[in-house]
């Protein structure tokens, strides 16, 4: 059953406000555990459960950093809020969404399709920053490349010069602990700093897009340049994106 928007009326904004500081104070800590700097770790607060009008609480909770799943909801809120926020889009990208999505997103963090890659470098004005998603976990029916198979993909999208990755992104399989999906971050975090010095010159993996709601803390542990956090900043659920 699809789940409805939470609109301004349904949303707590001091609730928001408190969450969203916990997270930057707990991943300021996160930050000092690993020996790595707070401004290294983006928060980007993933709004796909917040209406239009709904977005006006994130922005008094001091949030600018969003990312979308859907193209249409990517366009129809930025066409109200526009620089308010920096967009990111986070969803699956289908090739037909492409040219709703690019004059909006700063970053793309999923892209995963050859067709996708062409249809980016034939509507792009200049340099697309994506992320390549990775199936790091090698789950059979789930979108990403497999870690074996991203330096064929990188190779076969040289003939795009618009696709311009800039870093990685993963979803790790399902755990309720988060410390069991703590090997599949550190493995994404190995295959940046391998894809860093392979393609040297042509890309640099220098982001990567790792965390959600339940494991961000992990995640910011293990090298996350970028953690998407849901709905435990308004209040729907407790650790679930």
């Amino acid at each position: 059953m699809k789940r409805a928007s939470r609109t301004a009326e349904t949303l707590d904004p001091n609730l928001i406000r408190e969450n969203f500081s916990r997270v930057k104070e707990e991943v300021a800590e996160a930050c000092r555990r690993s020996g790595r700097g707070v401004g290294e770790v983006e928060i980007l607060v993933a709004s796909k459960y917040i209406s239009t009008d709904g977005m006006e609480m994130l922005a008094a909770a001091g949030i600018t950093l969003v990312g979308e799943n859907r193209a249409q909801d990517l366009a129809a809120k930025h066409l109200v809020y526009g620089d308010r926020f920096t967009w990111d889009f986070i969803g699956h990208l289908q090739s037909n969404k492409v040219r709703q999505v690019l004059p909006v997103a700063r970053l793309i963090h999923s892209l995963d399709s050859l067709s996708t890659a062409a249809e980016i470098d034939r509507r792009a004005e200049g340099p697309t920053d994506v992320l390549l998603e990775v199936n790091v976990g090698g789950e059979a029916g789930k979108y990403g490349i497999i870690p074996t198979e991203v330096d064929r993909f990188l190779e076969e999208t040289l003939r795009y010069p618009k696709v311009n990755f800039t870093g990685l992104m993963t979803m790790p399989p399902l755990a309720a602990d988060p410390e069991a999906v703590r090997p599949h971050f550190a493995a994404l975090r190995r295959l940046s700093s391998e894809l860093n010095q392979k393609w040297s010159g042509s890309h640099y993996f220098r982001r990567i897009s790792m965390g959600t709601s339940n494991d961000y803390l992990v995640a910011v542990e293990e090298g996350a340049t970028i953690i998407r956090v849901g709905g435990m900043i308004f209040g729907q659920e407790n650790r679930k994106t």
